[in-house]
């Protein structure tokens, strides 16, 4: 199963539950993809977005309420993403989504 789609996400940030809406459009040829993350604090669009089978890893850049550089990197289980968003000196965040339709 592609792990391309739109997911319902949550990221449990310092500053609460961060809900989300995370789009994936993998490449034609499956290894890199594309998309953004779209939250209540705005839209951040991926970055060096990879495909390693059911793995995906990406950066995006943050301005709000700080800016810095996002690095994530999550496995897709059927319609279940679960993974992790890394943000600088405030850690690993837990990202846990849910497929669309």
């Amino acid at each position: 199963m592609s792990v391309g789609g739109t997911y319902d996400c949550v990221t449990k940030s310092p500053m609460g539950d961060q809900k989300s809406t995370f789009t994936v459009v993998p490449s034609d040829d499956g290894t890199t993809f594309t998309g953004q993350n779209a939250g209540t604090l705005g839209s951040m669009d991926v970055k060096d977005g990879k495909i390693d089978g059911n793995t995906l890893t990406w950066k995006m850049d943050m301005t709000v309420p700080m800016p810095m550089t996002l690095e994530g990197t999550a496995t897709v289980d059927g319609d279940q993403l679960t993974g992790s968003v890394n943000a600088g000196a405030f850690g690993a965040m837990a990202m846990t989504g849910q497929r669309q339709g």
